[in-house]
């Protein structure tokens, strides 16, 4: 064995006891920021921190064509979407992505997310106490189905949102989570890929920049049109992401909670710094623990060789918490967004470089502007307390979450 190679036969349990914290915590045991192992059996390539990014993320040395591990295909991602592309193909298919994400329709979008709030808080406060995080599902995916022209009637809105949500919070699930999220997807797709062929026939009417309709007509560099189960898995691709938010939003308020001086500092603003602190939180928290890419041919890096067909895992948590880049990275300090643009490779909360060329996420736009919403009604527009406030986060789950959920109280003038 060399430094930079665990002793260990196999990884993969230790990984998904501590999915966030494994690559991190191995590599400062070892003292390099690259270090082999073997999880699911197969010899993979961990990396951690921002130089580990830049490479991990150059088209000339990694690949992300059969990267995913198949349980992640066949629940998160699902097949043959964007993000098991390279090259021409890959860049695109996430030009379509970029068109559906322009600024204007994200806007349209944050609006529709505030009427949705705005409703469901007359439900919270009716409820009396309410758990944040799934209810921020179900406005969710009220909201992004009529902004993407996809129906949804009130009948189906929960099942909709279990089916949504299914495809990544249960999708890390070893037992009966992950057989939920299977089949949640097999169910999804069949819906999408019927709103999908409606959309051709002729039967629905969706408008033109609705993210439905782009999808439907969109043409594969061939000319020919995707087929209606990849057309269905790039829908799932803008309606998932959006309704996973749900884990960020639920992390503004625990942050809020944690951090009382700037919760009053946000109250009082005019919301100029808003924006520091919804990146601290992401930066902060976890949210997707890793990335996959296969090494497109032979190549060595610091010292490490990198095999032609090596997958290779690229630590998202731990790079966000790279000391090297960051100050006192364990602190959450939104000062720390106040001056400057984070480096793309060194700030990867959902990818890292260019989301034009790179597997960057294409809808942080909507993340970022839909933590907006929900900080402007957690902060200066709600009245509620959290029922156990300073719960830790259970960093063994996928999504991480605090403990239990986030349950909250919502309060009446004459509670306040």
């Amino acid at each position: 064995m060399t430094l930079s190679e665990l002793k260990s036969a196999d990884s993969t349990l230790a990984l998904l006891r501590d999915p966030y914290r494994f690559v991190s915590r191995r590599a400062a045991e070892l003292g390099a920021h690259v270090f082999e192992t073997r999880l699911l059996l197969r010899r993979t390539t961990c990396m951690t921190g921002a130089e580990a990014a830049r490479v991990f993320y150059d088209p000339t040395r990694f690949q992300r064509d059969g990267a995913a591990p198949p349980p992640l295909q066949k629940t998160l991602f699902g097949q043959g979407g964007v993000q098991g592309l390279d090259g021409e193909h890959h860049r695109q298919r996430k030009a379509l992505f970029l068109q559906i994400n322009h600024p204007n329709r994200v806007e349209a979008l944050a609006e529709a997310v505030t009427q949705e709030w705005e409703r469901a808080v007359a439900d919270w406060m009716a409820a009396g106490q309410i758990d944040l995080y799934p209810q921020v599902q179900l406005l969710l995916t009220r909201a992004v189905c009529a902004w993407a022209g996809v129906p949804l009637p009130q009948a189906a809105v929960e099942t909709r949102t279990r089916q949504l949500t299914a495809l990544f919070d249960d999708a890390g699930d070893i037992g009966l989570g992950h057989l939920r999220s299977r089949a949640a997807r097999k169910a999804a797709e069949r819906w999408a890929a019927d709103v999908i062929e409606q959309i051709r026939s002729g039967q629905l009417s969706v408008p033109d920049l609705s993210a439905a309709s782009v999808i439907a007509n969109y043409q594969e560099p061939d000319g020919q049109p995707m087929s209606p189960r990849i057309a269905a898995v790039e829908l799932l691709n803008v309606l998932r992401p959006t309704v996973a938010t749900a884990v960020y939003i639920t992390f503004v308020g625990h942050a809020l909670d944690a951090n009382p001086d700037w919760r009053e500092r946000l109250a009082s603003g005019d919301q100029g710094e808003d924006r520091a602190f919804i990146e601290e939180v992401r930066r902060h928290y976890p949210f997707f623990p890793a990335v996959t890419a296969i090494v497109r041919h032979d190549f060595e890096w610091q010292g490490h060789r990198f095999p032609k067909g090596r997958r290779a895992l690229l630590d998202l948590y731990g790079t966000n918490h790279d000391p090297r880049v960051w100050e006192e990275p364990s602190r959450f300090n939104p000062e720390r967004f106040l001056d400057e643009e984070p480096d793309a490779f060194a700030f990867v909360p959902q990818g890292g470089g260019d989301p034009a060329v790179h597997h960057r996420c294409p809808g942080e736009p909507i993340s970022t502007r839909l933590m907006d919403v929900a900080l402007d009604q957690l902060a200066r527009r709600m009245s509620y307390s959290p029922l156990e406030p300073g719960r830790s986060v259970d960093f063994g789950r996928l999504p991480a979450l605090p403990g239990g959920g986030y349950p909250v109280r919502l309060l009446g003038a004459g509670d306040r």
